[in-house]
């Protein structure tokens, strides 16, 4: 364990530069509640998307890098703005004209369009939870609803209450003009419509911890701060939140960077120290626009997984945070592969280059090993050159270029081998564009197959890819790029694909001839 935290105190993975700067925090004595808290927050406005996943899986990580070089206790909370109201009803849900009648009421008080829990808030919480149960991560779910209505929170509102004014100065402060007039920290739910009113405080009394103000027709209320019968905007309930906690760490996305100080400010006024935080980069639809629980666009968890493993998504979230991707479903393949290289390479690592390795924190120190002989990419290949329906058709190729493999063995494998099924039947088939040969090519083709065809050595992937480079030589393509290319073209309807040789391994010599000879003939277009 001591070599094992020697290493991770000068590891440059980002989760232990991260659970340095918060070991760092209580460098000078332990946190007197006993333990760090971490803390990710989500807004059930929406249905679930795969960064509010990313929140929870690049937290667990850090929260994992911690415990290695502290000992410390930790939690993990998943803290859902649920007591929110909704300001607009998402466009990716059923039965919208019945929600457009509970707009500005708080979300678990929303109808679930669904009809499948209490509210569109309780089933967009549902749907967050399995989708985190799924991955197996540790943590406590807070709703703000119970959070408000229990009184756990009673302690912060009233000391909100007694500081109004410095924590109206702070958010005035980032405020225009008109929104200044009408701005307050509270928002009273009402309590004949239960909807969440953006009024403006006619009165704060700090003794009796109640506001008294006009709702939207003009009649006056007053209503005690605590109990849930009223909640905080959205920026001071960040920070109020941190305090009434002792959140120790959370992280957001760049669109959250300028209201930092605010956050920090509210928490700080409300007498706690302000947490460390950590600011990662937005994901980006196809279009490379912001990836919204709104809108729907991007890829949702669910979606990912009918492609793709776990396991392949979490290595996607792990690799730098702090620049912007796309997120999409091309990211899949290079995904899956990318991971399972780093899973070859972690067995012949020492130490301190293991603690840097992904997987490392994908897996919390457990890694297992890669039973991928076969690449995605090319599984994705030999599906598409063998018309494979299923993932059993797929096994007829593998196991004749891995005969010690069997889905009972290589289950990662299996799986991969029915994702890339799925994920060519959806995705490759539909763009795929086969093109005739030039004379130059339809040569060089008609030489590989007749090379091939008199092939009796070895056909090990190697082996078969340099027969395939030095056709290509002998045929004097200046760049052997091109020459692949064109096989890739011409053969798989598509301008990339994986190593020839490996391919023509797989699928086997006879089959390439074969897919070759269809090629020349026009058969495939």
């Amino acid at each position: 364990m001591s070599d094992l935290r020697d290493a991770a105190m000068s590891a440059k993975a980002w989760p232990f530069e991260e659970a340095r700067r918060i070991l760092k925090r209580y460098e000078k004595a332990p946190p007197e509640k006993g333990y760090v808290l971490f803390e990710t927050g989500y807004g059930p406005s929406g249905l679930p998307h795969i960064g509010t996943f990313g929140e929870v899986a690049r937290t667990t990580m850090i929260r994992r890098a911690f415990e290695v070089i502290s000992d410390i206790p930790t939690r993990l909370i998943c803290f859902s703005d649920d007591m929110d109201g909704m300001r607009k009803v998402p466009g990716n849900v059923p039965n919208q004209e019945r929600l457009r009648e509970d707009l500005q009421r708080p979300l678990t008080s929303v109808y679930d369009p669904f009809e499948t829990h209490e509210s569109f808030g309780h089933h967009n919480n549902a749907m967050l939870r399995r989708f985190l149960d799924t991955f197996g991560f540790e943590y406590e779910f807070i709703s703000a609803t119970e959070f408000y209505k229990s009184g756990q929170f009673d302690e912060i509102l009233l000391r909100c209450a007694e500081r109004y004014d410095d924590l109206m100065a702070i958010m005035l402060k980032s405020l225009r003009d008109e929104r200044r007039e009408t701005y307050s920290i509270f928002l009273p739910i009402h309590p004949e419509t239960g909807r969440v009113l953006y009024v403006p405080m006619k009165n704060v009394d700090a003794a009796k911890g109640e506001i008294t103000f006009d709702d939207e027709d003009g009649k006056e209320w007053t209503l005690p701060v605590t109990g849930g019968n009223v909640k905080l905007q959205w920026k001071p309930d960040f920070g109020a939140r941190w305090a009434a906690l002792g959140v120790d760490f959370e992280m957001y996305g760049k669109d959250h960077s300028t209201n930092t100080p605010i956050y920090d400010g509210i928490c700080r006024t409300l007498g706690v120290r302000a947490p460390e935080h950590f600011t990662y980069e937005l994901f980006l639809d196809d279009k490379g626009q912001k990836i919204s629980k709104s809108s729907g666009n991007g890829i949702s968890i669910d979606e990912w997984l009918t492609y793709a493993s776990t396991e392949s998504l979490s290595y996607f979230m792990f690799q730098k945070p702090k620049t912007a991707k796309r997120l999409f479903f091309d990211v899949i393949p290079k995904a899956v592969d990318e991971y399972h290289q780093q899973l070859r390479a972690y067995p012949g690592q020492d130490l301190k280059a293991q603690v840097n390795n992904p997987v490392y924190h994908i897996h919390n120190g457990d890694v297992p090993e890669s039973k991928m002989v076969v690449p995605f990419s090319m599984l994705l290949n030999l599906a598409s050159a063998a018309g494979a329906e299923d993932k059993a058709a797929m096994w007829g190729f593998i196991r004749r270029y891995a005969p010690d493999a069997s889905p009972e063995t290589h289950p990662d494998l299996d799986a991969a081998a029915g994702f890339a099924v799925k994920y060519y039947e959806d995705f490759v088939k539909p763009t795929k564009v086969f093109r005739a040969p030039d004379a130059k090519e339809r040569a060089a083709m008609e030489d590989l197959a007749a090379q091939l065809g008199a092939h009796d050595g070895a056909t090990d992937d190697e082996t078969l890819q340099s027969l395939v480079f030095a056709v290509g030589k002998a045929h004097e393509f200046e760049n052997l790029r091109d020459w692949f290319k064109a096989l890739y073209e011409v053969l798989l309807g598509q301008s990339q694909g994986p190593r020839f040789g490996g391919f023509i391994a797989l699928y086997g010599i006879d089959e390439t001839v074969a897919l070759i000879e269809k090629g020349l003939a026009g058969d495939l277009c």
